[in-house]
């Protein structure tokens, strides 16, 4: 086997995991946001989707770049589909969630614990919110 074509499957190989690994983190931090989105959350996606940075590591028009876009797409919608797949195996949540995180009460013997910090969820854990639960 030709070596260049070892490395160059390497590199391909690499450009798609780092993609996916972008994506993935892209949607995660997108699912578990503080606050609204803004303006400067698109920004910073298009940063990393096209950003001088990573044009530099994979120029444009090459299998490298078409790599890391595969693998973007493989993290950001796998990350997803992870999470379609897990809810669907779960006793305590259903599509639902998905729409405004209701889920089903924990029965005996699950419990949370407190130092569980609860999951944020824009718009609806915002002090004085209907159907927030807070109370403020």
């Amino acid at each position: 086997m030709d070596e260049s074509v070892a490395a160059t499957s390497i590199q391909l190989v690499g450009a798609w995991g780092f993609g996916a690994l972008i994506g993935w983190y892209v949607y995660y931090i997108n699912r578990y946001r503080k606050a609204d989105v803004q303006l400067g959350d698109l920004v910073t996606i298009i940063g990393v989707l096209g950003g001088g940075a990573i044009l530099a590591i994979f120029p444009a028009r090459t299998d490298l770049f078409g790599a890391y876009g595969v693998g973007l797409f493989t993290g950001f919608f796998g990350y997803f589909l992870v999470l379609l797949f897990m809810v669907g195996m779960s006793r305590n949540f259903d599509v639902d969630w998905f729409l405004d995180g209701r889920r089903k009460r924990t029965e005996e013997p699950y419990y949370i614990p407190e130092e569980i910090q609860a999951t944020v969820r824009p718009g609806l854990d915002m002090p004085g919110r209907p159907g927030s639960g807070s109370k403020e």
